[in-house]
């Protein structure tokens, strides 16, 4: 029996709104688009701008390259979405960054125009309160104030002194969507197997433009040049192979996005890393495989869906590192280009959260590069796996018999178990 149509649609939907072009680390690029929404709100370019930001915002925005800046951090984040930040490019809200607009983006911090702050309690760990003041005499001034919350694009809140031009209802998140599908492992199988190809090749647009952020890498010199250095000096260790050629260009790509070059990757589920995870195995397996056109989408839709899935019960920002999610759907996508079937792929997911579950997130930075390293080359071992009938039983770990049941066990792990864990990170990060 096929998906019914309806059901199918509002999957495409889903995909759709979570698998889009991001320009930079998407934590930042959040803030900076809060302040550009502030900023268009006020009217003016502000005296002052005051930031409370959730603990994992901060955690993700510390140590990471703002793209066309050659700085990290916050505060060029803010100063450039103030100066030419529009919030109707979404998460490419700075691409129109100049040299002039950096030296302006500079003297801004340098005037101590900027305050931000960590809000300990917040609605959601995806939180970015901000509040732009324009003086307009000695007593009186205009003030601005945007609040993005739930997920990086959601705004919830746009308010001019004390109009409230916007505000979310209560319980509702319209970024996320009231009538989104609960996936299970089951349907996002039937869904990648059965849904018109014409209705999901707009997915080959993400294996086009993350090759090319990879490319832009090789070319250059990006974060700790990761997947270059692989292709200079490691084909001795790792030879000419399917394998080499995946952590290559996975890991470049990253390089790239995390090392601030002013390219856009596309994204899943508000992160740039796990598009570029999700993407770029199964791109270069299905290239060394001379896979179809037909083969190569329904294995990237497997592979992003799968990672959807994942974070629809992990949520948006968690102290799980999101190259778990990612390179568990990379693994579904390889096992599918392999020739596997459904068990298989469940094979491989079980294989991955036996071996990835506790990886920590300590936010976005040029080492995630490392990190996507490691899930990818899982993704591969527990593929192979899978595909050789071998898959880790219930009787291990946190692995269950059903495989809906193990992702949920990672998900409550990954969700609840190791919040203190990343409070802890955040601690250690912000006292260095």
């Amino acid at each position: 029996m096929t998906m019914e149509k309806d059901t199918r649609e509002k999957i495409i939907k889903m995909i759709r709104r979570e698998v889009v072009p991001a320009m930079g680390c998407t934590e930042p690029v959040a803030v900076a688009l809060c302040v550009a929404k502030a900023v268009e709100t006020l009217g003016t370019l502000p005296d002052s701008i005051e930031l409370g930001l959730s603990g994992n915002i901060i955690k993700n925005a510390m140590g990471v390259g703002i793209p066309g800046t050659g700085m990290i951090g916050l505060p060029i984040a803010v100063a450039l979405g103030a100066l030419i930040g529009k919030s109707e490019y979404g998460l490419e809200v700075l691409r129109d960054v100049t040299p002039k607009a950096l030296e302006e983006g500079r003297q801004f911090i340098n005037e101590g125009r900027i305050r931000i702050k960590h809000l300990p309690c917040t609605p959601s760990n995806l939180h970015i309160e901000v509040i732009a003041r324009k003086k307009v005499s000695d007593d009186d001034e205009i003030k601005s104030e945007t609040v993005i919350s739930g997920s990086h694009t959601n705004f919830v809140l746009v308010r001019l002194n004390d109009e409230i031009l916007y505000k979310e209802e209560e319980g509702v998140t319209s970024a996320e969507g009231n009538d989104d599908v609960e996936l299970t492992m089951a349907m996002v199988y039937r869904f990648a197997m059965e849904a018109p190809l014409e209705e999901i090749d707009f997915i080959l647009e993400a294996g086009r433009i993350n090759k090319a952020a990879a490319d832009t890498a090789l070319s250059g010199d990006y974060g700790h040049s990761l997947g270059a250095t692989i292709r200079r000096n490691g084909r001795h260790l790792f030879g000419d192979t399917p394998l080499e050629h995946i952590i290559c260009l996975t890991s470049a790509a990253c390089d790239a996005r995390m090392g601030g070059a002013p390219i856009s990757v596309m994204s899943n589920s508000g992160s740039g890393n796990q598009g570029i995870t999700c993407t770029l195995p199964v791109i270069s397996y299905a290239e060394d495989m001379q896979a179809t056109e037909e083969q190569t989408t329904r294995a990237l839709i497997l592979s992003h869906l799968t990672s959807i899935y994942i974070k629809q019960s992990l949520g948006r920002l968690s102290a799980l590192c999101g190259c778990v999610v990612a390179s568990t759907g990379a693994s579904a996508g390889l096992v599918y280009l392999m020739g596997g079937d459904f068990n298989r792929i469940c094979a491989a997911i079980k294989n991955m959260v036996a071996n990835l579950t506790g990886m920590i997130c300590d936010g976005a930075k040029p080492a995630c590069a490392m990190k996507i390293s490691s899930g990818v080359s899982t993704a591969v071992m527990s593929a192979m796996l899978a595909m050789n009938g071998k898959c880790v039983t219930e009787a291990e770990g946190i692995v269950a018999a059903d495989i809906d049941r193990t992702i949920h066990n990672l998900t409550m792990i990954g969700r609840d178990a190791m919040q203190e864990t990343d409070r802890l990170v955040l601690q250690i990060m912000v006292d260095k």
